[in-house]
């Protein structure tokens, strides 16, 4: 009788277990020539506008700012900066910031910023709306609604200031139609300069913005009209229920234009209308930067102004990119497909 463990048969021991395989290196990844060729032509085709950007753009906000801080005398050399200029830190900020004329020029170009988009937005998109509708002479309608944009700001500018002269134009236009009461002087009034300035402005952008109007009707399929039309919808109901949202973008991008080109507003006026009056009635942001940096010796004020100038235009730009545009660059940036 053979033994248990003669039945069992030899008796098997585990060896210790198989480690498992070390991970191999990831392949560094090779540059290959259309990476480098592409390489290449973005370095080549935009680095002489980064140049040109960062020595026209940013090299003088960047002065504008270190010279902020000096009290500088009229001419003065940038080598000796420390020697013929005093270091004052922030005063010329404090001073321009509590200094009424300022304060009013900062009031006038945001009370032309928002009289642009309340007046100047509903009639470029009125007449955009009835120039897109076919009719006799629609081209030349258009030809001469832009007209006054393509006109230089210093000649549209010394035109209306000869039409707006006492014995100008305007006021021999209104004798002769029997409204001499209405009668005025128009750019030296300050109660009335502000307004004709703004009203000879609506007269040069309006063209601009119907014409932006216009190609953004372009892109409103003319379906959604047709089928609209044949529910019973009239014209208006159309407009405003199916055009106009669907202009919503052009829209947002022309006012973003209008309200930088409100804040940084200077030819125009400085062109237009006389120091005395722009002092009291019409100085902008611009004006009064050009008026006390060069022509009052103030180059360390002047660009403290400046610095305001860029800094609340930056933040008026990114508050409106922020809550404005932000549904229309939604899609904009893209990411790359890995």
């Amino acid at each position: 009788m053979t033994s248990a463990v003669q039945q069992a048969g030899p008796a098997t021991t585990a060896g210790p277990a198989p480690s498992a395989p070390s991970p191999t290196p990831a392949p560094r990844r090779r540059r290959t020539p259309g990476a480098v060729r592409k390489r290449l032509e973005i370095t080549f085709f935009a680095g002489p506008a980064l140049l040109v950007f960062a020595g026209f753009v940013i090299l003088p906000v960047v002065l504008a700012a270190v010279y902020s801080f000096y009290n500088l005398p009229p001419a003065f050399r940038w080598d000796d900066l420390a020697e013929s200029g005093r270091f004052i830190g922030f005063d010329n900020y404090v001073r321009a910031l509590t200094t009424p004329e300022f304060i009013h020029a900062i009031g006038n170009n945001f009370a032309i910023l928002i009289a642009s988009l309340l007046i100047q937005g509903p009639i470029a998109i009125g007449v955009a709306l009835l120039l897109n509708r076919r009719m006799r002479g629609r081209s030349v309608f258009r030809l001469l609604i832009f007209v006054p944009y393509v006109l230089a700001e210093v000649i549209a500018g010394l035109a209306w200031k000869l039409l707006l002269q006492p014995n100008g134009g305007v006021n021999a236009l209104l004798e002769a139609l029997g409204l001499g009461a209405w009668q005025q002087n128009w750019l030296a009034d300050p109660n009335i300069a502000l307004w004709t300035l703004f009203g000879i402005l609506t007269w040069k952008y309006t063209g601009f913005a119907i014409i932006l109007m216009l190609a953004g009707l372009q892109g409103v399929p003319e379906e959604l009209s047709e089928a609209a039309s044949i529910d019973g919808a009239s014209w208006w109901q159309i407009q405003r229920h199916i055009t106009i949202p669907l202009l919503g973008p052009t829209i947002r991008i022309w006012a973003f234009l209008s309200m930088i080109g409100a804040l940084q507003l200077f030819d125009m006026v400085w062109v237009t209308v006389a120091p005395t009056v722009r002092s009291m009635a019409t100085e902008t942001m611009a004006t009064y930067m050009v008026q006390q940096g060069q022509f009052a010796g103030q180059p360390g004020y002047g660009s403290a102004i400046a610095v305001i100038l860029f800094l609340i235009s930056l933040v008026v730009a990114l508050l409106y990119q922020r809550f404005a545009l932000r549904r229309d660059l939604a899609g904009a940036v893209t990411t790359g497909v890995r």
